[in-house]
C-alpha cells in the first residue's frame, strides 16, 4: 500500500487528540470499508477537503451510454459511411483489385486496430473529448486535439450537402418514371442515352445520369469564379438533413444512443438486397501493382478515413463509457465489422459496374468512378435499367441517407462534446440547456454549408473536401500518436487499459503503438507531401485558379496551425525558470502514476473509479505528541 499525495494534512502543532486520535481513525476506516462505490468515497474525501467541487459536480452529471451495444453501434455507424460505398471500391479496383486486400488488411492490423484502441483508451480513461483529453495526456500537444475538432467542424459544414443531394434524388425516386432514365429536352444539353454494344458516345456528350446531376441537381456553372444563384430545392433538402441531425443529438447520447439502433443496423439488409440484385461482378487481380508505393499509401489512408482515426469522434464517443468497459473487445468488433462492410460494399459496386460495362459493351475502366460520381452518376444509371427501378432507387438512396446521417451526427458530437468540456460554466450560464448548444452548432454549420449549394457550389465543395482532411489528417495523426505513445508512454497507456479492464493489452498492441504505427504514419505523410498535386474537378477537366488554391490552403492551415500555437502557449504557461524546464513540464501529463502499483494517482480529482481504489488508500493520522506519522492501511 502507498500513500496518495494530496491527502496529507500538514502538521501545525495545534491538533488535539480528541479530533485526530484513534477514535477518528477508526471512524474513517469504518466509513471507507462501508462504501461500496468508490465514487461515494471520493465525494466524502472531496467534501472534507473542499477541493474541486465544480469539477466533481460536472463529472457526476456526465452521461454514459445506457449499454455496451449503444457505444459499439455508434462507433460502427461512424466508421461505416459513404466512404465504404464510394471510396473503398474505387481504391480497391485502381490499386490491384483483389490484390489490394493484402496491403489493406496489413495496414488494418498494424495501424487501424491498434490506433483505435489507443483513441478509445484515451477517451474512456480521461472521460473527456479530444481537446481536454489531449490536454491531460500531453499539454504540449493539446493542439492535436484542437486540430481534430477543427477538421470535424469543417467536415460538418459540407458533409450534409451530400445528404441534401441524396434527399433530392430520394424525392425524385417516387416519380412514376425515374427522371434520369432518358434525356429530357427540358434540361438536356449534351445528353446521350443510346448506349449499347459497339456504340460510342459522340465527343463532348455525357451520359443521361451525368447530365441530370450537372444540369438538374447542381445547375453547374463554368467554375468556382461563377457562384451563380442559390439552389432553393437543395437549400430545403439541406435544412431537412440538419433537422434530422439535430433531433438525433439534441439529448446528447440519450437520443443518439437510441437512434443508432436503426441507423447502424438498417444498411445491412439493404446492402444484401442490392448485392443480390446485380449478380455480374467485375473481378480484377493485379499483383504487380503492389510494387507501387501509392497502393500502400491508399491502403493506410482508407483505414484512417474509414475508422475515423484523428477525427476525434472515437475519443468523444468513448468518453461516455463506464470506466470499466472492456474496450479491447469493442475495438475488434468495430474494426472487423467496418472492414467486412467495405468488402460487402465493394461487391455491390463491382457488380453494378460489371453490369453497366456488359450492357454498354465497354471496358470496366471506362465506367469506374470515385466519390459523388459513383453514387450520383454510375449507380443511378444501373438503377434505371433494373426491374421495379423506383423500388431499387428508394432503397439505394435511403441506404445512403442512413449511412450519411450516422457519420454526420458522430462528427457533430465531437464539436458538442469539446465545447461542453471547454466551456461548461459559460454554457450553463448563457445557453442553460444542452439542446440549445446543439441548436447553435447545427445552425452555424448549416449556414456555413450554403456556399456548397450555390450553382457553382460543387467546385467549392470539391476544394474544401480536398484540403480539409487530405492534407492535414496524417499530420494530426502523427502528432497525436507521438504525444500518446512516445511522450505519455505506450507502457503507461497499457497500464491504463489494465486499470480499466483488468488485463494488460498484448505485446502486439504495444509493438504497433511504439514502432509500426508512428513509422507508417510518418512515411505516408511524407509521401503524400512529395506527391502533392493541385486539386482539379471532373478528372482534370477543370483546373482551379491560384486564388482558389490559396483559399484551400487557408482551410488546411486551420487544422495545422493549432499544434504549434498551443505548443507555444503550453510552454509559456508551464512552470519553470528556464526554457528547458518549461518544455519538460509542458510535456508532463497531470495524470500521475503511483510509484508502487502504477495506477493513477488522480483518481480523486479526475474521477478514475477503479474497483481497487479502496484497497490503495492509506490513511495518515497526525498526533500532537509525535512528529512521525501514524499509518493505518485500508
Amino acid at each position: 500500500m502507498c500513500q496518495l499525495p494530496g491527502d496529507q494534512t500538514p502538521h501545525d502543532g495545534h491538533l488535539d487528540e480528541e479530533t485526530v486520535g484513534q477514535d477518528e481513525q477508526h471512524q474513517l476506516l469504518q466509513q471507507q470499508e462501508e462504501v461500496e462505490d468508490p465514487r461515494e468515497l471520493q465525494i466524502a474525501e472531496e467534501g472534507r477537503s473542499g477541493k474541486n467541487e465544480g469539477a466533481m459536480k460536472e463529472e457526476e452529471s456526465r452521461q454514459t451510454w445506457e449499454n455496451k451495444a449503444q457505444f459499439i453501434l455508434a462507433c460502427i455507424g461512424n466508421a461505416v459511411g459513404l466512404g465504404n460505398m464510394w471510396r473503398f471500391p474505387y481504391l480497391c479496383y485502381k490499386s490491384g483489385g483483389g490484390a489490394f486486400l493484402l496491403p489493406y488488411f496489413l495496414m488494418l492490423f498494424l495501424c487501424g486496430i491498434p490506433l483505435l484502441l489507443m483513441e478509445v483508451t484515451v477517451g474512456q480513461y480521461t472521460r473527456r473529448g479530444p481537446i481536454a483529453a489531449m490536454g491531460k495526456i500531453c499539454p504540449l500537444f493539446k493542439g492535436a486535439g484542437v486540430g481534430t475538432v477543427v477538421i470535424s467542424f469543417l467536415l460538418s459544414t459540407y458533409y450534409n450537402v451530400i445528404m441534401a443531394w441524396v434527399i433530392y434524388y430520394l424525392a425524385h425516386s417516387f416519380y412514376s418514371e425515374l427522371p434520369w432514365t432518358s434525356c429530357n429536352a427540358t434540361w438536356a444539353v449534351n445528353c446521350f442515352d443510346d448506349f449499347g454494344p459497339n456504340v460510342t458516345a459522340p465527343a463532348g456528350m455525357k451520359s443521361v445520369t451525368e447530365e441530370f446531376f450537372d444540369q438538374v441537381v447542381l445547375e453547374k456553372t463554368g467554375g468556382i469564379h461563377e457562384p451563380g444563384e442559390l439552389r432553393l430545392e437543395l437549400l430545403l433538402a439541406l435544412f431537412v438533413a440538419w433537422v434530422a441531425i439535430y433531433f438525433a443529438l439534441w439529448k446528447s447520447i440519450r437520443s443518439s444512443g437510441r437512434v443508432v439502433y436503426v441507423t447502424a443496423t438498417l444498411p445491412y439488409p439493404a446492402d444484401w438486397c442490392l448485392c443480390l440484385a446485380r449478380p455480374h461482378i467485375a473481378w480484377r487481380l493485379a499483383w504487380e501493382l503492389l510494387a507501387n508505393a501509392e497502393v500502400w499509401i491508399n491502403a493506410a489512408a482508407q483505414n484512417f478515413n474509414s475508422i475515423g482515426i484523428a477525427f476525434g469522434s472515437m475519443i468523444a464517443f468513448s468518453s461516455y463509457n463506464k470506466f470499466n468497459n472492456n474496450i479491447v473487445v469493442d475495438t475488434w468488433a468495430i474494426t472487423l465489422t467496418n472492414s467486412l462492410t467495405s468488402l460487402l460494399a465493394g461487391t455491390i459496386v463491382f457488380s453494378t459496374m460489371g453490369n453497366i460495362a456488359l450492357e454498354q459493351g465497354k471496358d470496366i475502366d471506362d465506367v469506374v468512378a470515385d466519390g459523388p460520381g459513383l453514387v450520383f452518376v454510375v449507380y443511378p444509371q444501373a438503377l434505371a435499367k433494373m426491374p421495379y427501378a423506383n423500388v431499387w432507387a428508394v432503397l439505394f438512396f435511403s441506404l445512403l441517407l442512413v449511412l450519411g446521417v450516422d457519420s454526420q451526427f458522430a462528427t457533430v458530437e465531437v464539436i458538442v462534446t469539446s465545447l461542453t468540456d471547454a466551456f461548461p460554466n459559460w454554457i450553463k450560464k448563457y445557453l442553460r440547456r444542452h439542446e440549445f448548444l446543439v441548436l447553435v452548432v447545427c445552425t452555424v454549420s448549416f449556414l456555413l454549408g450554403i456556399p456548397n449549394i450555390m450553382q457553382g457550389g460543387i467546385y467549392f465543395f470539391n476544394l474544401i473536401d480536398y484540403y480539409t482532411a487530405a492534407i492535414s489528417l496524417m499530420y494530426l495523426a502523427f502528432f497525436e500518436v507521438v504525444a500518446i505513445v512516445w511522450i505519455y508512454g505506450a507502457n503507461r497507456l497499457a497500464r491504463n487499459v489494465q486499470e480499466m479492464t483488468g488485463r494488460m493489452p498484448s505485446l502486439y498492441f504495444r509493438f504497433c503503438w511504439y514502432l509500426a504505427a508512428p513509422i507508417l504514419i510518418l512515411t505516408i505523410w511524407i509521401f503524400s507531401m512529395v506527391d502533392y498535386q493541385r486539386p482539379s474537378y471532373n478528372n482534370g477537366e477543370y483546373a482551379y485558379p491560384d486564388w482558389a488554391i490559396g483559399i484551400g490552403w487557408l482551410f488546411a492551415s486551420c487544422s495545422i496551425a493549432p499544434i504549434p500555437i498551443f505548443a507555444v502557449i503550453a510552454v509559456i504557461n508551464a512552470k519553470g525558470t528556464t526554457l528547458w524546464e518549461k518544455v519538460k513540464n509542458s510535456i508532463r501529463s497531470p495524470i500521475e502514476d503511483c510509484p508502487c502499483c502504477g495506477d493513477a494517482l488522480n483518481c480523486l480529482e479526475e474521477k478514475h473509479h477503479h474497483s481497487s481504489f479502496k484497497e490503495k488508500v492509506k490513511l495518515v493520522v497526525y498526533t500532537p505528541d509525535t512528529n512521525n506519522d501514524t499509518i493505518s492501511e485500508g
